[in-house]
C-alpha cells in the first residue's frame, strides 16, 4: 500500500502504518488475555505520542527510561506509568513521585537514597530493584546489559536482602530482538539465582527484548515462562517489549539527490543512516528497500549513502532491475522504531517529516521539522556575548 501513495509524499518522510499497529497490538492482547500478565510499551524503542490513545486500548500502559518519558507517557496514556534509569537526580524523583506507579531501581544505593521521599508520598508507589543474573545471549556489545562491567542491574553478590524492605517487585532486562527460547533459558537462571527473593514480592518484570509480534515468535513458549513464574511465586508478570509494538509498523521514504562513481556506483539520498536511523550503524544492520535485492542479485547494484560529510554514513548496497536515477524514490522499511527516538541534526540535516497511513488507506502528515528545529538545541537569541 505504501506504493500507491510514494508520489504524494515529500521526502524524507516517515510514515507510521496504523493497520500494522493494531496487528502488533492485537497480538500482545492475546497474550494479556491469556496469561493475565500486564504488557507495557517501552517508550524507548516508539514514542510517537499521537499513537497513545491507540495503543492504550491493547495494553497496559508504558515505562519510561528517564522523567521526559515519564511526563509523556503521564499525559498521553490510559494505564500504568513505569520508570527505570540507571540514577535518578532529586529533582527527578520529586517529579516521579507524582506521576509514576512504579519506580524501578538500578542499585540498593539508589534506593537508600530515594525511598523516604517515596514512602512518605501520598501515592501508592510499587517500588522494585533491578538484577544483574549475568547471564544474556546477546552478540552486540553495546546492547548487552549483562557483560562483565555492566552498569545494569544489582548481581546476586551485590544483593542486599536487608534493604528489601518496601521493594515490593524485582525487574531483569537480558534480552534484544530475540525469540522466547531465549527467554526461557533465562528465566531459569533468574529463578536459580533470585528466586528466594521472588517469593517475597508481588510482581517480576521481565523487561523487554521479547520479539513477540514477528512471524517466526514461538509465543506459546513466552505462555509457559510467564506461567511458570505465576504459578510459582504468585506474582503478577509484566513484559515492557518496544520494538513489538511497531515492528514492521512503519517506513522511512527517501529521494535519491545524486549518482556517483567509485568503483562502483553510489546513490546520495537526501536520508542519512547518521542523522535518521542511527541503529543501522549502531547495530549495524542493513534495512530491507522495497523493490531490492542483495547487492549483485539484480542487474544494477548501488551503494546508498547520506547526504552528510561522514565518510561512513552508509546505509547499504542494494541492487535492482531497472537503474536508480536523480530523483527517485526509496522506501526503507521497519522505520517506525528506533528512529523518531534517536534521529539527530548532525550537519544541520533537517529531520524528516511524519505522516500517517491511515486505517482507511489515506495519509496525513501529522508533523513538519525546519531551520528552528535545529538552532533550538544550540543556543539562544537572549544570550549575547
Amino acid at each position: 500500500m505504501i506504493e500507491r501513495i510514494i508520489n504524494e509524499i515529500h521526502t524524507p518522510c516517515y510514515i507510521i502504518d496504523e493497520n500494522k499497529l493494531v496487528s502488533n497490538l492485537e497480538i500482545l492482547k492475546k497474550v494479556i488475555d491469556r496469561t493475565d500478565c500486564k504488557i507495557l510499551l517501552a517508550q524507548k524503542a516508539f514514542s510517537n505520542y499521537n499513537f497513545y490513545p491507540l495503543i492504550s486500548e491493547y495494553i497496559s500502559g508504558v515505562t519510561a527510561s528517564g522523567i521526559n518519558e515519564a511526563r509523556l507517557g503521564h499525559e498521553y496514556v490510559k494505564g500504568e506509568n513505569h520508570v527505570y534509569a540507571p540514577a535518578f537526580t532529586e529533582a527527578d524523583m520529586e517529579e516521579l513521585t507524582e506521576i509514576c506507579d512504579h519506580i524501578v531501581f538500578n542499585s540498593f544505593s539508589q534506593w537508600k537514597k530515594h525511598r523516604e521521599r517515596i514512602l512518605s508520598c501520598k501515592r501508592n508507589i510499587q517500588c522494585g530493584i533491578r538484577v544483574n543474573p549475568g547471564y544474556s545471549e546477546i552478540e552486540t556489545k553495546i546492547y548487552d546489559p549483562c557483560a562483565l562491567g555492566s552498569r545494569m542491574g544489582v548481581t546476586l553478590e551485590c544483593f542486599e536482602e536487608s534493604l528489601l524492605e518496601g521493594i515490593t517487585g524485582l525487574h531483569f532486562h537480558t534480552m534484544c530482538e530475540q525469540n522466547s527460547d531465549t527467554l526461557e533459558r533465562t528465566v531459569k537462571v533468574v529463578d536459580e539465582k533470585f528466586g528466594k527473593y521472588i517469593s517475597r514480592m508481588n510482581w517480576i518484570n521481565f523487561g523487554g527484548g521479547h520479539h513477540i509480534t514477528r512471524e517466526d515468535y514461538d509465543i506459546e513458549k513466552l505462555i509457559e515462562c510467564i506461567m511458570y513464574f505465576k504459578n510459582k511465586y504468585g506474582v503478577q508478570v509484566y513484559l515492557e517489549p518496544g520494538e513489538a509494538v511497531a515492528l514492521n509498523a512503519g517506513w522511512l521514504a527517501a529521494t535519491v539527490l545524486d549518482i556517483v562513481h567509485n568503483g562502483m556506483d553510489i546513490a546520495i539520498l537526501d536520508a542519512s543512516a547518521a542523522c535518521h536511523m542511527p541503529d543501522v550503524l549502531e547495530m549495524p544492520y542493513r534495512p530491507y528497500v522495497i523493490g531490492s535485492g542483495e547487492p549483485e542479485e539484480k542487474k544494477y547494484t548501488y551503494r546508498f549513502g547520506g547526504n552528510t560529510c561522514l565518510a561512513g554514513d552508509i546505509i547499504g548496497d542494494y541492487s535492482f532491475d531497472e537503474p536508480l536515477r536523480a530523483g527517485d524514490k526509496v522506501i526503507f522499511c521497519d522505520m517506525a522504531i528506533y528512529s523518531t527516538v534517536k534521529n539527530n541534526t548532525f550537519n544541520g540535516i533537517g529531520l524528516p517529516s511524519i505522516g500517517v497511513l491511515k486505517r482507511n488507506g489515506e495519509f496525513e502528515v501529522i508533523k513538519s521539522f525546519g531551520y528552528d528545529d535545529f538552532k533550538m538545541r544550540l543556543g539562544s537569541d537572549k544570550y549575547e556575548l
